[in-house]
Parts: structure tokens; sequence; C-alpha cells
């Protein structure tokens, strides 16, 4: 019965594709044979019982080992890099970082049927308005681009290439960077790097401007300045008693910055600065902003983070951060739906928790948190 659905769903969407501009035969050669993927809906579905701590995060994303292979592929390719950084004002590094971070450099762009994973995802699950768009949009990229349905292959979510572009990404920024009449991410680094240039520049990359610094906090810094929108001139951190941990001076003309705490009070501060921000359009996960610019970082020569990562704390369950919401709620700080996905809402209500305690605002979830939080909650 369900593959009876799946196949009358397929029928369906044949009519919104056609409606869209999709010739019947590029529609029934792209559609032909596929099932639902019970490894992309599992994929689908998954909830991680624990979230890897972002020091264990850039442990493997910004290795030694994918660091020293940003540098070959910088040798490889200088001159191709050195045009795109010129043509498109994007840095060459942060390029090459997200050509590392997206597909190791190539080795890993995946091996799904790109319309079996997507119309997988569009036929049932919490994705089905966004695959239903990136599904009409890998139809038209077919048609336009004159491509075989096998040759298009993506990662479980339809991410394709070496920079894993989504098809609607492909329709808005996608150019040909080789010069050969075609825009080939799959098999032309030029292709891909210059497209993920392209959208970075339209997503308002800030040539010769820092991604964003390292930097120490002064004693009795007020954690509740450490978010996203309390961005301020480099000169009023400054005043503030920011600092360098290398004595080196904070940039001048990179425009205003905010101070980003990824493990809390215990851990590493950084100064991000509007190429960091541009980079969340790739991305929207600050974690991986902050491997992108640290990788470009230390592509280039860069040093190593010297502040220490609270090694220590030990990552929650998918139970605590479910209870870390309740409580907050109980208290009367709104975190919205209890979902276990500790976003914005909840780390902006544990700041406001902390805050009304006297405890550091960093707004970072521990288990000794957790447990304020829990007592708290039962005392009401």
């Amino acid at each position: 019965m369900a593959d009876q659905k799946f196949a009358q769903f397929i029928r369906d969407f044949r009519v919104t594709a056609l409606n869209a501009g999709i010739r019947p035969d590029i529609y029934d050669a792209s559609m032909a044979g596929i099932t639902r993927n019970a490894s992309v809906e599992r994929a689908n579905l998954f909830q991680p019982e624990f979230v890897k701590p972002v020091w264990s995060y850039l442990d493997s994303a910004v290795s030694d080992t994918r660091v020293s292979m940003g540098q070959q592929m910088e040798g490889t390719y200088p001159s191709m890099l050195s045009r795109l950084e010129s043509r498109y004002g994007v840095s060459k590094h942060i390029l090459v970082a997200i050509w590392g971070m997206e597909s190791n450099y190539g080795q890993q762009m995946g091996s799904y049927n790109m319309f079996e994973a997507l119309a997988t995802l569009a036929y049932d699950g919490p994705r089905q308005a966004f695959a239903r768009r990136e599904l009409l949009a890998a139809l038209k990229m077919e048609q336009e681009e004159g491509l075989s349905p096998k040759q298009m292959t993506s990662s479980w979510a339809g991410a394709f290439g070496h920079t894993q572009f989504e098809p609607t990404s492909f329709e808005s920024h996608a150019v040909d960077g080789d010069g050969d009449g075609k825009r080939d991410l799959w098999h032309s680094p030029a292709d891909a790097l210059a497209s993920s240039a392209v959208l970075l520049q339209n997503a308002g990359w800030k040539t010769g401007a820092p991604c964003f610094v390292e930097v120490t906090l002064p004693s009795g810094f007020a954690y509740d300045l450490a978010d996203p929108d309390a961005t301020k001139p480099v000169s009023a951190w400054k005043a503030m008693g920011v600092r360098r941990p290398n004595g080196l001076d904070l940039p001048s003309g990179a425009g205003d910055g905010a101070i980003y705490l990824p493990a809390g009070a215990r851990g590493p501060a950084f100064l991000t600065f509007d190429n960091f921000r541009t980079v969340l359009k790739y991305n929207n996960a600050a974690s991986y902003a902050l491997a992108v610019c640290y990788l470009a970082d230390r592509i280039q020569g860069g040093a190593p983070i010297i502040g220490t990562w609270p090694r220590d704390e030990q990552p929650l369950t998918s139970d605590q951060r479910m209870q870390f919401q309740t409580d907050l709620n109980a208290l009367g700080y709104d975190v919205g739906t209890v979902d276990g996905v500790l976003g914005r809402k909840t780390r902006t209500a544990l700041r406001a928790y902390q805050k009304a305690r006297g405890l550091p605002a960093d707004g970072f979830p521990t288990v000794e948190m957790l447990g304020r939080l829990n007592a708290d909650a039962k005392a009401r």
C-alpha cells in the first residue's frame, strides 16, 4: 500500500512538474524506476542522542589532514583560484575551505540518485515543502543543462557536487567557471568554486575584510553582550577591554563585530564580522561558519586557536535537552515548542535565566546548568 501511494505521488507530481515547464520526457526519464529510499527516510528522521560538542566538530572539520589537503589544492589550482578571487572578490582561502568542508575536496560528493532522494523527501516527512521545491529545480537543471539523470548524484538531502549546492542554489548562483560552456558542479572544481563565489558575492561578501579574529575578554565582561545581534564597532569592543590573545591589534576597517562564544564563558572567544555572517548564508549554523573561517585561516598559515576548550563538559542527551527546555518554560522563560533542539530561542531564554540569577549569561547549556534549572523548577 505504501509503495502504491508513493507511485501515486509520483504520478500526481508529474502534473505539477509539467505545469512548471518540465517536458514529459524529462520527467519520465528522471522518475523511471525510483522507489522510496529507506536510508533517506532514516536520515531525514534521525535525532542524535548526543550533539557533537563544537570542539569535537572542529577537531575533524579543521584537522591537520584537511588543512594540508587545502594547501595542496591551492598549490594545484593557483591560477584558477586567483582568477576567481579577482573576478568575484571572495577570498580564495574561503572557497577552498568550503570545498574541504562540503566534500573533502571532491572526495565525498554523495552517491544517492538525486531524484529518488528528493522524491522520497517530497513524499512524506518534515522536509516536504523544501524537497518539492528542490525536486522541481533539479528537473529544471537536468532539462536546461542537458544532463542525464544517472549522472545526477547527491547527498541524501539532495545536495550535490564539489561544493554541495542545492538545486535551487544552482538555479540562482551557478556559473561556468572554466569557460567550456557548461555549469558542471560534479566534474569541474572551477565551476563549483566559481558558483560558490557567486553565492557569497550575492550574499554580501566584503572583499578584503576578515571573517573573525580570536579575542580575550576582560574580567567582569557582561556575557549577555556575546550575542550575534549585539554588533558594535571594533573601537567600542576595544574600549571595553576586548583584546587579541597574540598581542596584535584588533582589525581596523572591518566593520561592526559581534562576540561569539561557541562553548560559553569557559571556552575561546571570537569577534565575528560581516563576512562570518555571509558564510552563514551558505549553511546557517554558527559552528559551520566558524569551521569554514578557521579552516581558511589555517590553510593560509594562521595559527591554531589559542583559547582552551572545556573538554570536560559532557554533551547533553536528547532527554536532557528536552528537560532543559521544559524547565525553562516552567520557570517562565519561553523557549516555544519542546523539541530538544537548543537553538536561538532556547539560548536567549537561558541567558535571561542566568542573568536573573547573577550567573555569567553566556547561554551555553551544560549538565550543571540543567541541575540548577531542574532544582528551581521543582521548587516553584
